[in-house]
């Protein structure tokens, strides 16, 4: 073993085998976990998201209250709301898949890009975040490596995440129980410590609610209330996240999946709401330097070393869930990319996953998004604000939307509480449309016009990338169709004779393509070769990889595809035979094969294909692997030959 090889399985682990009966277990998350993972981009926005609807009330601190209230219901609303898209997509997708198949591809594909922009924004703003805690709390000539620690953090998560969703979370989890505990603790405290106070909020909201009525009117108090409501609209973040990743929970996974939302909704209405009452109660004064959390925190705890301690550790383990938060970007995010690379919106590469069974370059490609929106803001969290949590109010209003148009039409064959869940689908709709639009007008010229137009770009090399793969495939299709040759049984076997020339030929998922390749070697080299072997490598990839039965049907196709080509052969009295592996990796897998065929066809040359375009360019790379010319390269090494033909597309 080398030692590249010993380092890469130091660094990742051993590989796993997706065929593993128990490897779908090993790999997928209980509810707890799932929590630890997923809800911690939402449980961090509590370190943000109320204080900025807090100092939005101004000089009526106590309209405060009704902002606690509606975030607790809007919590709640949202996550109901999303037990549906659980229940109708046991397997994955979320927001991206409802509005796709609810209200057709084009608006899927527009909740898909707003999800995009939003996990790598979400990987930015929270890697940015953490820093700034961490360096607040270090000397501040130290500052000026600052966005260097940000690089290293993003490059920890990437390494973390490469191998495997459930070893990341493992290794954050103390910090997630830390970060629950300590908060949910020093709330529990502020408020008792004040619970005379506490008995005091209603009547002085409804004094101060009469007092700025009478001084501003009806209308300018409820704008001030929705103004404040939807600044605090942080705090919704990452509700989605869990549909989005039903496909990696314990079965039963809609179970699973409901507990997983229902710990997320109780945990981030109990620190969200939780902190607006403490500012409410303690009436906290911004400081310079520091976030509204740290003051009222230094408030309760006073300045005792002990409360200092106390103070400094709970400011650590906010750094630390903000760390976490980053990495449900990177939890969440590949497994977005990937279901819109099954659909043909981005490059095929991207629903493949890696020995460790994880969608390895939709890591790389949010790692490089997040690490390029960093240097271009220089790591500073008030331009990284304005972009965040304007996408993730596209995909909540359309998933939720989707789902009123589901209940709409299927009615009574959907559920016969179709009319309560199709209500409480509009309720959460009307509220997620509401904060969107709001949020929208009020960050647009202040900067949110940047993540408008980032999306719109993404949607438009989505919707160039669909329409070459459309056409490729027509094609395909249609060689498919006009190669396709008839097999007249019964048939008779021709026995193989390995010391004579052998023609190798790898087997793509086209028929034609290898057809063409077959047929191309019989016209060059007539009756020059006496026995055809043909290699394929069936792919787990997010597709398949999503239960036995999916895996099971992947390996009949593959197989069934194979046969067609020896049937063939045997039809016309040639000797032949088939190998199939199978694995995540194919230029792997196949110069394994290759080695084992190269032993006992020692006179053998390998045969691949290669579609080639009019128009061949550094794109057409990227949307198409290359993995004839890697296999050529390998084999190379091995001192074996691989003749290249092209197919023309």
């Amino acid at each position: 073993m080398s030692y590249i090889t010993k380092t890469k399985r130091f660094l990742l682990g051993d590989r796993l085998n997706p065929f593993n009966p128990v490897i779908l277990r090993h790999v997928s998350l209980i509810a707890f976990f799932a929590w630890i993972g997923l809800g911690a981009d939402g449980l961090s926005s509590s370190c943000y998201g109320p204080e900025e609807a807090y100092i939005a009330l101004g000089h009526y601190p106590h309209f405060a209250l009704y902002i606690a209230i509606a975030t607790a219901i809007t919590v709640f609303v949202i996550s109901i709301g999303y037990n549906q898209v659980i229940e109708l997509f046991p397997s994955g997708g979320g927001g991206y898949k409802v509005a796709s198949q609810l209200l057709g591809p084009h608006l899927g594909l527009i909740s898909g890009a707003a999800l995009l922009v939003d996990y790598m924004l979400t990987i930015a703003v929270s890697t940015a975040s953490a820093m700034d805690a961490i360096f607040s709390l270090m000397p501040t000539h130290l500052l000026t490596y600052k966005l260097l620690a940000e690089v290293f953090l993003i490059f920890t998560l990437i390494l973390l995440n490469m191998r495997g969703m459930k070893e990341s979370i493992k290794f954050m989890m103390p910090i997630f129980i830390g970060f629950f505990v300590l908060h949910v603790g020093l709330i529990i405290y502020g408020i008792s410590t004040h619970s005379k106070g506490l008995l005091q909020i209603v009547p002085h909201t409804l004094i101060e609610t009469k007092t700025a009525i009478h001084e501003l009117g009806w209308l300018p108090v409820l704008a001030l209330i929705l103004h404040a409501y939807s600044l605090g609209s942080g705090t919704y973040t990452g509700l989605e996240a869990v549909s989005n990743n039903v496909n990696r929970l314990r079965e039963p996974r809609v179970t699973t999946g409901k507990w997983t939302m229902f710990y997320i909704a109780i945990s981030l209405s109990m620190t969200a709401t939780g902190m607006i009452l403490l500012f409410l109660l303690w009436g906290p004064t911004p400081h310079a330097g520091q976030t509204l959390n740290a003051v009222v925190f230094h408030e309760i705890l006073g300045d005792s070393s002990m409360g200092q301690f106390a103070l400094f550790l709970t400011l650590l383990f906010e750094a630390g869930l903000l760390c976490i938060a980053a990495n449900t970007g990177f939890l969440a995010g590949p497994s977005a990319l990937a279901n819109m690379a099954i659909d043909g919106w981005v490059p095929n590469r991207f629903r493949h996953l890696s020995t460790r069974l994880v969608i390895q370059n939709g890591l790389f490609l949010f790692g490089i998004g997040a690490l390029a929106i960093l240097w271009w803001c220089q790591g500073k969290v008030t331009i990284l604000v304005i972009l965040y949590s304007i996408n993730v109010f596209i995909t909540f209003s359309l998933s939720l939307f989707g789902l009123c148009v589901y209940w709409a039409k299927n009615r009574q064959r959907a559920s016969q509480y179709w009319i309560g869940r199709f209500s409480l689908s509009a309720t959460a709709c009307i509220i997620t449309t509401s904060i969107l639009c709001v949020t929208l007008i009020t960050k647009f010229e202040s900067g949110g016009w940047l993540t408008v137009i980032t999306t719109c770009v993404v949607i438009a090399v989505c919707l160039l990338i669909k329409q070459h793969y459309n056409q490729f495939n027509k094609k395909l299709d249609a060689l498919d169709i006009t190669l396709h040759q008839s097999i007249m049984y019964p048939l008779i076997p021709v026995e193989l004779r390995p010391d004579q020339s052998t023609a190798v030929i790898f087997v793509g998922k086209s028929t034609g393509v290898a057809m063409h390749t077959l047929l191309s070697i019989i016209r060059m080299f007539p009756n020059h070769f006496k026995n055809f072997i043909f290699l394929t490598a069936g792919i787990v990839d997010v597709e398949s990889f999503t239960g036995q039965i999916a895996l099971e049907n992947m390996r009949n196709v593959v197989n069934e595809n194979l046969q067609y080509f020896v049937d063939y052969c045997h039809q016309y009295s040639m000797a032949s035979e088939a190998y199939v592996v199978f694995g995540t990796d194919t230029v792997e897998e196949l110069t394994k094969l290759s080695e084992k065929i190269s032993k006992k066809y020692a006179n053998c040359v390998f045969f691949a294909s290669k579609t080639i375009f009019a128009n061949d360019n550094l794109m057409m790379r990227i949307l198409h692997n290359e993995t004839p010319f890697a296999l050529q390269r390998a084999l190379h090494l091995h001192g074996k030959e691989l003749v290249i033909l092209p197919v023309k597309i």
